[in-house]
């Protein structure tokens, strides 16, 4: 049978014998900021059908975890251990060159004031979650005395680097090499994720005593610590069916099955695409209501191997209930208001972009809501968690329903701010639209305009002249609107003097564009581009060992162009030398947008880094922020940051 769609009353006429109660956990690392939305998604449907179900955000608690006296007061302990053990080997068969950096690592790290680094931790939390956030001066300290933590709590994990947002924590671990993740899931010497677990997820799963528990992997930086969740609970509760999901797991649908160890000793189920019928069905089914292999979207394993099915259920969004974030933390978050994600359509309505693998998350492409719909639930949103600010989190908002939705807002005077991700269009250039926006609540809107030559957006399927660009970043910013630009350098077929002019555009128009991402051009796996390599002109390079390939490298079939290597250089280059415009200290998204809503403006000078002339930015900086004192060169340093991209 070919995959296709199937629907609910068609998948079974079994009867559910009862209802089984169910744990979803989201794992680190994500922005500590807000929820992420798959967890209420999947709950809403779940409580609709009667199924008892406990949320857990074990990202944030993870965070508040590390910045507390007693999680600190134990990484000094484990250090303690690990140095006496290091000191005994020494005295005996001698240490290693990687021990002997250990070692001195820990020695340098036994002279710090643990309860004056924690205490300073507990006051950053505090300045995250109060008034205080609104002075930069002091958020800026917050977020590098974060920092500095999450480098004492690195040393107890030597060689792994465990960093704060942005998320670039390194376990020494490939995520792309199936034998390094399952090896990675044991290593009790750098996966903190372990302790992690030990301390704040297997407590619950004993206390709940739930008969299922979901782990949601939405990107690739959750993978190590999702997959240890689900190993650590399937070891210690054998009874408890340990189901997977996400959007990692759906890109990884062709791989998973080829090893039958994540079947085995990680988790028993995975789900593909979107998970909320499908994890209904799958609860039905270990009930005994329904055979497991009329379960959609479903990869398993029985006595005759491992299966995945061949039908797909694509949701439908105008039946969907609204988010149910019961049960969430709301107030946990480094925030100081309460700010819900909110999903208006799935898919993208453009759906061409040559280089975006977005939509391997969904089956079918785009789907969305009447406007009519989407504020009625945000208003139900917001009344019922107190919630003022709204991240849309939508692939790109399509530009009827930005219209339509900003008019119903004003017209209901609904009172909410709100951001989200857009396209650059024809149809948005009427000045009226974007006050009519910004009036609407509409603070700080992301745009990937990937690059401003005309013939490589042709090339990228994007199809967006320059004029139009322009055009709507100046009446964005003219209506108050923080625009937040995304560009790349090196895509196959781009000249040099193209990359230049995505450069100079951003250095001539930086009067409107008040924060600038540059990358480069990275081969996704799942892309029309990798699929139709040689009509791109490029040759991807598969390596054997990544039997996990998330995106590959290339090269140019053809010389001329800007490389995979000279992209890069370019964009050292330009965050070296352009840059310091666009560098600001208050790095998170969210931050950034609650400025917007408390001081009304999108003119922040407060929150730009202030460079003492003749120090360059290093590092491939997106959103810069300070270094902590332990870091830093000197008290001008900026450290290397990748802002986080959408839900």
């Amino acid at each position: 049978m070919s995959a296709g769609l199937i629907q609910p009353e068609k998948a079974s006429t079994k009867a559910p014998t009862c209802k089984l109660k169910t744990m979803l956990l989201f794992p680190p690392e994500w922005v500590p900021t807000a929820p992420y939305l798959a967890l209420p998604s999947l709950t809403a449907v779940l409580r609709e059908h009667g199924h008892e179900v406990v949320q857990k955000d074990v990202n944030i608690e993870m965070y508040d975890l590390f910045f507390s006296d007693g999680f600190l007061i134990w990484i000094m302990a484990r250090m303690a251990m690990q140095l006496r053990a290091l000191e005994a080997k020494e005295a005996g068969a001698g240490l290693t060159e990687r021990e002997v950096d250990q070692k001195a690592l820990l020695i340098a790290k036994s002279g710090v004031d643990v309860m004056a680094l924690a205490e300073r931790a507990e006051a950053a939390k505090r300045v995250t979650r109060s008034e205080e956030f609104y002075d930069a001066d002091k958020l800026e300290w917050a977020l590098n005395t974060f920092r500095e933590v999450m480098q004492y709590i690195s040393a107890a994990y030597y060689p792994a680097s465990i960093v704060f947002y942005p998320m670039e924590s390194n376990l020494g671990y490939r995520p792309g090499v199936s034998k390094e993740v399952l090896a990675c899931l044991e290593d009790e010497q750098v996966n903190v994720y372990r302790d992690v677990c030990r301390q704040l997820v297997l407590p619950a799963v004993a206390r709940e005593a739930p008969d299922v528990v979901g782990v949601s992997i939405g990107t690739q930086m959750q993978l190590l610590a999702g997959m240890t969740f689900c190993r650590m609970i399937k070891e210690t509760f054998p009874n408890v069916h340990v189901t997977v999901g996400g959007n990692i797991i759906t890109r990884l649908q062709e791989e998973l099955p080829k090893h039958e160890p994540f079947f085995t000793s990680v988790f028993d189920t995975a789900i593909m695409y979107e998970g909320e019928h499908a994890l209904l069905w799958l609860l039905e089914a270990l009930a005994g209501g329904r055979e497991i292999a009329a379960v959609p979207n479903l990869m398993y394993r029985d006595d005759a191997g491992i299966h995945v099915s061949k039908e797909v259920y694509t949701e439908k969004t105008t039946q969907l209930p609204m988010p149910d974030f019961d049960g969430f933390p709301l107030d946990s978050y480094f925030v100081p208001v309460r700010i819900l994600p909110y999903l208006a359509t799935r898919g993208c309505y453009w759906g061409r972009c040559t280089f975006c693998d977005h939509g391997q998350g969904y089956f079918d492409q785009y789907r969305g809501m009447p406007a009519q719909d989407v504020v009625r639930q945000v208003k139900a949103l917001k009344e019922k968690y107190q919630a003022q600010h709204f991240l849309f989190a939508d692939e790109s908002y399509p530009p009827a329903l930005f219209k339509k939705v900003a008019q119903l807002l004003v017209d209901q005077n609904v009172g909410i701010k709100w951001t989200t991700l857009i396209r650059f269009e024809e149809t948005l250039q009427d000045p009226e639209i974007w006050r009519l926006a910004a009036k609407s609540g509409c603070c700080t809107l992301y745009y990937g305009m990937e690059s401003a030559n005309e013939r490589v957006l042709n090339l990228m399927d994007k199809h967006v002249k320059k004029s139009v660009i322009e055009n709507n970043l100046r009446e964005a910013a003219k209506a108050g609107i923080w625009n937040h630009v995304m560009a790349f350098y090196g895509f196959p077929g781009e000249q040099r003097e193209e990359a230049e002019e995505t450069r100079q555009f951003l250095l001539d128009n930086k009067d409107s564009v008040h924060s600038v991402e540059l990358f480069y051009f990275v081969a996704y796996r799942h892309t029309p581009m990798v699929r139709n390599a040689e009509r791109f002109g490029i040759t991807i390079h598969k390596q054997e060992e990544y039997d996990m390939p998330l995106d590959y490298y290339y090269t140019l079939n053809e010389p001329g162009g800007v490389t995979c290597l000279e992209a890069m250089q370019l964009c050292e280059d330009f965050y070296q030398k352009d840059f310091a415009p666009w560098a600001v200290r208050v790095n998170a998204r969210e931050h950034v947008f609650l400025y917007i809503s408390k001081f009304g403006t999108n003119k922040l000078p407060q929150i730009y880094a202030q460079l003492k002339s003749g120090v360059s930015i290093s590092g491939l900086v997106t959103w810069p922020v300070a270094r902590g004192d332990a870091e830093a060169e000197s008290d001008q340093a900026v450290a290397r940051v990748h802002s986080h991209s959408a839900p």
